[in-house]
């Protein structure tokens, strides 16, 4: 007897049997591919790491991050140690880079969840640097980056990226032009923390004042302007705690 392909329960056994078949393609896709995927955000956060403590091959104006192939033992060589800091507890951890901040920041909602953070701390020029990533929103989606600091918590270079802010305005927050205003701003108000905030139309378009906790916003991207700005200050204050202890 002819089946009758037109039929209702032909069609369900059909779809289900493509979902069944789709399914298992992605999951093999996924799992061959997982290794890769882990290995690419290893390079990614470590060149993102490095870049922000000053490491990298930048020329005069060009944002360039220490090569693929090499950031591995770039990154064992200039990064003495990695912290994970929960609640009043901090032990070395040499995987920490690896953690998820922004899923700890989803579990943190967990009133019972004590959230880890990740602390770098590297070597360059014979200065100490201290390492913390930072998360946050923009404008269309997320922002991210690395801000590391010396012994007195004062900026020594940044890194920041996002997902998909508007290009020639948000977006700029990854040139150089922007990022290299954070060096050598101050966090701390005679001990206090202030952060720093990307401020539109402020008195130092130059940033020449370093103890301003300002430097100039970007023209037109207010919003993503104002989330780097949040971002700073919510991220930062978690591990101000542990920070002041290097200044006593």
């Amino acid at each position: 007897m002819a089946k009758n392909l037109e039929s209702n329960v032909y069609t369900m056994l059909f779809a289900s049997g493509m979902v069944i078949i789709v399914g298992a393609l992605l999951a093999f896709v996924s799992s061959s591919l997982s290794e890769k995927i882990t290995e690419n955000k290893r390079i990614e956060k470590q060149q993102n790491i490095l870049y922000a403590m000053g490491v990298n091959e930048n020329d005069e104006t060009s944002v360039d991050f220490v090569s693929k192939d090499a950031v591995g033992d770039v990154f064992s060589k200039y990064i003495t140690k990695q912290l994970v800091i929960t609640g009043n507890k901090v032990v070395e951890d040499p995987n920490a880079y690896l953690i998820d901040i922004k899923k700890e920041a989803t579990e943190a909602k967990n009133p019972n969840y004590q959230r880890r953070l990740p602390l770098f701390i590297g070597e360059k020029d014979g200065k100490t640097l201290y390492i913390i990533p930072v998360r946050g929103k923009g404008l269309w989606d997320a922002i991210w980056g690395y801000i590391a600091l010396d012994d007195q918590l004062v900026v020594q270079g940044v890194y920041f990226d996002h997902q998909g802010e508007t290009p020639g305005l948000g977006a700029n927050i990854k040139e150089r032009f922007f990022m290299d205003d954070f060096k050598g701003e101050h966090i701390l108000d005679d001990g206090t923390f202030k952060g720093i905030t990307v401020a539109k139309g402020n008195a130092d378009p130059k940033n020449m004042d370093k103890t301003d906790f300002e430097v100039d916003a970007i023209a037109g991207a207010t919003i993503t302007g104002n989330g780097l700005s949040a971002m700073l200050k919510k991220d930062l204050a978690m591990y101000i705690p542990y920070l002041i202890t290097l200044k006593q």
